[in-house]
């Protein structure tokens, strides 16, 4: 099982819309086929997304695993409905109380 260091793919997104978020993090618990998918979303819950400006981040031991959660939102959710406001490949996830 992969810890909170490996996760260090992250892609910070924004969404206005509460419904798009938590598809947003089914997908990204879809597309991290390896290790703890939970790291991935920790820290984007409702709570996290209020509290900075409707943007959460999203973290991936892989980069592909980033991209194609890319892929599968770009593919799934309706057009502009969310958008990339940043990418970095060193970011590790941080445990969530």
């Amino acid at each position: 099982m992969s810890d909170h260091a490996d996760h260090h793919f992250s892609i910070q997104i924004h969404t206005s819309d509460l419904a798009i978020l938590n598809c947003l993090r089914a997908l990204a618990d879809y597309t991290q086929e390896t290790g703890n998918s939970r790291i991935t979303w920790g820290g984007t819950g409702e709570n996290n997304w209020e509290e900075n400006n409707q943007q959460v981040t999203f973290h991936f031991t892989n980069p592909e695993y980033r991209h194609q959660f890319k892929q599968e939102a770009s593919r799934v959710l309706p057009y502009q409905s969310w958008r990339t406001v940043q990418e970095n490949d060193n970011d590790p996830a941080t445990p969530q109380s």
